[in-house]
Parts: structure tokens; C-alpha cells; sequence
């Protein structure tokens, strides 16, 4: 008898997926088919075939003494390399095409070392089905933009090799991350384009003395619309120029190395921007080259480009540049962009995930799943230590488990639904009416095998068409009554309930934490990049941290409380357990109450009801005391409870102990058992 095949370790521990099965083990095998035809391609590992940034574009020839320049153009009629290094002479200097649609040309030293020097601007002048073109190619490290023209060239870069002195920077000793979502550009409180150096000199012991230890940056690739957030990408291995070189970027990332902070990089490899004059749509002059043909080359909502990803050269261009960034700038990670976008080929907007065929059926863009697949086993074996975070909304069985038991082999995923419902929340239920049962099943709804990033709000809770919570909450009264001397009702409610929900949110929604600069204060504006319904105006474009410095304001204590909060849960590594436990869910007092670690949090939602002697049953008899309370003064409440009170346990009536507290209202209470 032949002996019973072994299940992958993914639908061994979750009975859901046996129907779906076999569906799920085709998925691996074709995987593992694609793995081994590329380290074949590569010379026997797929780390090695990821070094395309090392072959294309100018490299260094020490035999020949020489440049060599590349670019794969397979359909291209022909090609010129110009520059100011040849007077911009565009017909001068023909590549000569290979069978594999690779063009290339070499520039001997004896001729161009004194022409094609550090910072030569260069393009490539493309003759294809779209006419003659001059491009910038898809391999250049460095593009900039022209002051007077607003035209993007790319920038021949060859500087001295970056000192990154002792740095052995090893993110696996942090424990779980605490994130720190940035944008270096509107990092200052200027009005303008903030710098790497800038950002390296004071934003980064900000985010350490917040208590955060990885630091999220948006915005790195080129990208030719400021106000797109970074997420229309024109040049995949170029920094963008706006803050500043390559090198203040490594010496950014050195210095956050240098405080203990990671530095993980927001990947965006879900589309690409359609811009011909700056990126590489049409490239070698047909709509293919990156990109399925035709329609399905384009992206429906987004109004950009799709990649194709069952194509070698794509595979071999994008995994490239995975390496490149880790390789290069020694980033710690990748959060994965748009990632439910590129595994579906409706791309999962106005879709409802309910059913296995959802996941299972013909809407899944295999060819991207595999690809992720591929990305992540790269990632791991380049940088074993390095986290990979996925943006999926749609709930992938496997986006975040082991590629080895059948999974996409992510670290993390984000808990997307967990802002959305915040959002719902205080849009469409008054506060007396808020389910405390709805909270919990939401903070708690996962996998016990997925890590999740818990996150009440992120930066796009802050654009321009949304609102971050401090604005929701408190809206056009935080621009009058934000002074401590100004007592207002809204403000009081507001304070309370930022509070309470970024708390709940860390304490039981995942294994890792999300925050988006200066919403830690409740920042008080929406971010609208310079365009042109704004008159091209940075005020909106900048975070304003004099107000959380301000002592008469409030913005300070919310700060002090995001500080406190975060201490709590690194020192006692609640987010290291897996689930919270539920000890205690009062509707009628919208009281929640559950246990995480060591600590006992209480959550009373009610906006007027406080309740003397109330009992919160609790795992363990002994004394307790409270660790840090949303009313404490200091962080802007009324100082309402004793902090120095201790609660000792009895005999609960339902069996078990409990300890007794005064249960006020709009507050929320973190207990530890001192003995």
C-alpha cells in the first residue's frame, strides 16, 4: 500500500482548508518548480540570480578598464546612450542588441574618464513601435529633476564607497515591532521638502524616545508626483532625490541602526506609474514589456501599470530590486504594498471575501501569489533576520505562514479591518450605543499562527477625503480649544476615547503595533501634498510637532500617554502572547475586561457611567494595582481614580477571584498583580 502522503502544515492545522487541499499543493509545487528553474537560471541559488542591479545599467569593468552600460530593451528598433558626457549627442554612442534583447555598449576609460565623471546627467534614446523616445532606463540608482523644467533625468553615480563604520545591526533582537510609520519629505515643520539629514537629526531620537523600535519609510523609489504619496513609482533603484542622495539615505539608516531602531521600507511592486518621460512604461516601445499586453496591463483604479508576473525578465527585475534595497542600504524589511491588489485580478476593490472560491477560484492572479512566494524566500535567505509585512485586506489563507508548510511566507500581516471599523465606529454609532462584543470579535478575529499589525489609524486615515481620529473625534474644535485653559465637552470626549482606542487596539489586536507620525498627538490637520487646487502650498505637507511641545496645549499629554502606553507594553511583552483572555463583557456598563501577559485591562466605553466596588474577575488572587490609567492628569484627564490604591482579590460569585475597582466612565485602566 502506498504510504499516506504527508499534508502541508498550513491545511494540517486548519480544517477549513481539506476541500481545497490539492488546490493549495499544485500552488507549492509550482513554486518550488519556479524556485529551482531560477537558481538554475542563477547559477544555483535564487540569491544569486537576484543581482540584476549588479549587471544592468553602468558597471565597472577592472579588466577592460571600462564602463559597460545595459538595459534590456527586447523590442526595441534601436538604442543611443547621451549624456553631457558626449554634448548630448543623441545618435552617438549606438548599443548593440543581444539575442536575449539585452543592449549594451562600453565606454573605455581611455576615452570617458574625464567625460563621464561622478553626477553626469545621461538618458537612453529609444527607437521602438512608439517612435523615437528619450528614457530614463529602468536600472539607474540615481535620477533627478531639473528645477526650470521639471524634466526627470536619470544621474551617473559613482561615488566613494559608504563608510557604514561597525554597523551589525540585527533586528531579531527588538522582540515585536513597534512601528513608526513615516514620509521623510513632510517629517519637518517647514514648509517644504524635508531632508534625509534632517530626518536623521531629529525625527530619529524622537521615534526612540517614544519608545518605538522600527522605523517605516514611505516614499523611497523615485517617484515623479510628489502627491502621490510614493505610490506611483518611475524608477524602482533610485532614491528619491527630493531629501537628498543615496548616501544621506545609508546614513540615515546607519544612524537608526545606531539608536537600536530598525528601518523597514514601504515596497511598492503592486503597479507602476504610466508616465513615459520618467518610468518604464513602454521602455523598448511596446505596452509588454513589464506588462501583460494590452488591457490587462492596466490598473482599472489606480490609474498606473500592472506587472506581469509570470515573466522571467519581471521576475528577475523585481527580485533584483528586493535585494538591491537590502543589499545596498541594508533596510531590515519590506511592508509589501497593495499586496491583495496584485493576488487578485479584480484586485480586491468593492469585493466582499467570503468563501474558499474567493481565495481558491480563477479571480486569483497566481503568477503574483508566486511571485510574493518568491520574494519572501529571497528576502529570508538574503537576510534571515529581515521582517516582511503584508498589506492584505482580503484575509489570504497563508499570507502570513511558512513558505514550507504551503504559506506566501510573510512575518507579519496588517490588521486592516481593525482602522476601517474604528472608522465606522465613529461615524454611524453614538457612544451609548457602541457594542463592546463588536470591539473585541474585531481587535481579536485572527489566526493564532498569522502575526498581525494591530493599527487604530495610518497615513491614509490622515489624507486629504479622510480624518484621523483626533479629527473625527474633535474636529474643527481642536483649531479653538486645545488650550488646557479651554474646557469644552467635545475636547474632553475626544482626549478620553483617543486614548482608550489606540490602547485597545495595542492591547488586543495583534503582535506588533502600526502608528503614523504625529497621529501619537492627535496632529490636528489632514496631509494635502502642493498641487495645483492648493496653489502648490507644503502647509498641509509637514507635521506640526511644536504643539505636542507646547505646554498649554493638550497635544503634549496625548503624546506622554502614546509614550507611557508603549513603555507599558514593551516592558511587560504583552504583544509576545498571542491572544488576549476574556475575563469580563458588561454590556449594560459597556465594560470590557481581559487579561494579556501580567496585565489586567479594563475598558468602560459608557460615556456617563461609573460604578464604585466593581468586580473584575481575575486569573490570579493577590494584590493589584494600577500600571497607567487613561484619566491620569498628566495625560490630560481628570485624575478621577487612586493610582496608589491597591486592590486585593476575593471570592468572586461566579467562582474564581476578583478584584474590586471604581469603574469610571470614558476610561481605561491597565492593572498588574504586585503580589
Amino acid at each position: 500500500m502506498e504510504k499516506e502522503r504527508a499534508r502541508l502544515g498550513m491545511v494540517a492545522r486548519d480544517e477549513w482548508l481539506v476541500p481545497v487541499e490539492g488546490v493549495i499543493e499544485a500552488r507549492y509545487r509550482r513554486y518550488l518548480d519556479e524556485l529551482h528553474r531560477l537558481e538554475r537560471a542563477g547559477g544555483g541559488s535564487l540569491v544569486d540570480f537576484a543581482n540584476g542591479y549588479r549587471y544592468f545599467g553602468f558597471q565597472y569593468d577592472e579588466s577592460l578598464r571600462g564602463w559597460w552600460f545595459r538595459e534590456w530593451l527586447p523590442g526595441a528598433q534601436d538604442v543611443y546612450l547621451f549624456g553631457d558626457f558626449n554634448g548630448w549627442q543623441r545618435t552617438e554612442l549606438r548599443l548593440r542588441k543581444s539575442g536575449d534583447g539585452v543592449w549594451s555598449t562600453f565606454l573605455p576609460d581611455a576615452m570617458y574618464r574625464d567625460r563621464l565623471t561622478h553626477g553626469s546627467l545621461y538618458k537612453i534614446h529609444v527607437h521602438g513601435d512608439n517612435g523615437w523616445r528619450d528614457r530614463i532606463p529602468a536600472y539607474a540608482r540615481r535620477v533627478v529633476q531639473d528645477e526650470q523644467t521639471k524634466d526627470f533625468t536619470a544621474q551617473f553615480w559613482n561615488p566613494a564607497p559608504f563608510d557604514w563604520g561597525d554597523d551589525r545591526f540585527d533586528m531579531q533582537s527588538l522582540g515585536p515591532l513597534l512601528i513608526y510609520e513615516t514620509h521623510v519629505g513632510m517629517s519637518q515643520e517647514k514648509e517644504g521638502v524635508a531632508t534625509y539629514t534632517e530626518f536623521a537629526e531629529t525625527i530619529l531620537p524622537h521615534i526612540k524616545e517614544l519608545g518605538y523600535n522600527t522605523v517605516q519609510l514611505m516614499a523611497v523609489a523615485e517617484h515623479p508626483y510628489y502627491g502621490s504619496f510614493g505610490y506611483h513609482v518611475s524608477s524602482f533603484f533610485a532614491v528619491s532625490s527630493r531629501s537628498g542622495t543615496p548616501e544621506e539615505l545609508k546614513a540615515l539608516i546607519r544612524r537608526a541602526h545606531e539608536l537600536g531602531l530598525a528601518v523597514v521600507m514601504d515596497l511598492v511592486q503592486s503597479h507602476y506609474v504610466k508616465n513615459l518621460n520618467e518610468g518604464i512604461n513602454e521602455l523598448d516601445g511596446t505596452d509588454h514589456l513589464y506588462s501583460p499586453p494590452g488591457a490587462a496591463g492596466d490598473h482599472p483604479f489606480w490609474d498606473s501599470k500592472l506587472f506581469d508576473y509570470g515573466k522571467e525578465e519581471v521576475l528577475h527585475f523585481l527580485l533584483s530590486n528586493v535585494k538591491y534595497w537590502l543589499d545596498e542600504f541594508r533596510f531590515d524589511g519590506f511592508r509589501f504594498d497593495g499586496v491583495t491588489s496584485m493576488i487578485y485580478r479584480h484586485h480586491g476593490l468593492n469585493h466582499v471575501f467570503c468563501s474558499r472560491e474567493d481565495y481558491f477560484g480563477n479571480d486569483v492572479n497566481e503568477d503574483a501569489l508566486r511571485y510574493l512566494t518568491l520574494a519572501n524566500t529571497l528576502v529570508h535567505a538574503f537576510r534571515p533576520a529581515a521582517v516582511t509585512i503584508a498589506e492584505d485586506v482580503s484575509g489570504m489563507p497563508g499570507i502570513a505562514q511558512p513558505v514550507e508548510e504551503g504559506g506566501v511566507g510573510f512575518d507579519y500581516r496588517l490588521g486592516m479591518a481593525i482602522p476601517d471599523f474604528w472608522i465606522r465606529l465613529l461615524k454611524e454609532v453614538p457612544d451609548e450605543q457602541w457594542n463592546i462584543w463588536e470591539i473585541w470579535n474585531v481587535l481579536t478575529n485572527r489566526m493564532p499562527d498569522v502575526k498581525t499589525v494591530a493599527y487604530a489609524e495610518s497615513h491614509d486615515q490622515a489624507l486629504v477625503g479622510d480624518k484621523t481620529l483626533a479629527f473625527r473625534l474633535m474636529d474643527k474644535e481642536m483649531y479653538d480649544h486645545m488650550d488646557k485653559a479651554s474646557h469644552n465637552l467635545i475636547i474632553d470626549r475626544g482626549l478620553a476615547l483617543h486614548k482608550m482606542i489606540r490602547l485597545v487596539t495595542i492591547a488586543a489586536g495583534g503582535q506588533a503595533y502600526l502608528n503614523f507620525m504625529g497621529n501619537e498627538f492627535g496632529h490636528p490637520e489632514w496631509i494635502d501634498f502642493p498641487r495645483e487646487g492648493n496653489g502648490w502650498s507644503y502647509r498641509y505637507a509637514r507635521r506640526q510637532w511644536s504643539l505636542a511641545s507646547n505646554p498649554f496645549l493638550h497635544y503634549g499629554e496625548l503624546e506622554a500617554f502614546d509614550r507611557a502606553m508603549i513603555g507599558v507594553v514593551k516592558q511587560h511583552g504583552i504583544l509576545r502572547e498571542t491572544y488576549p483572555y476574556n475575563l469580563r463583557m458588561d454590556e449594560g456598563a459597556q465594560t470590557m475586561a481581559f487579561s494579556r501577559g501580567d496585565l489586567v485591562f479594563v475598558f468602560n466605553w459608557h460615556p456617563s457611567c461609573s460604578i464604585p466596588d466593581y468586580e473584575i474577575p481575575v486569573q490570579l488572587p493577590g494584590r493589584y494595582r494600577i500600571l497607567l490609567s487613561t484619566d491620569e492628569e498628566r495625560f490630560g484627564g481628570q485624575g478621577r481614580i487612586g493610582l496608589t490604591d491597591d486592590h486585593f482579590t476575593s471570592p468572586y460569585p461566579a467562582g474564581g477571584q476578583c478584584m474590586r475597582i471604581y469603574n469610571v466612565c470614558r476610561t481605561a485602566c491597565v492593572f498588574v498583580r504586585v503580589d
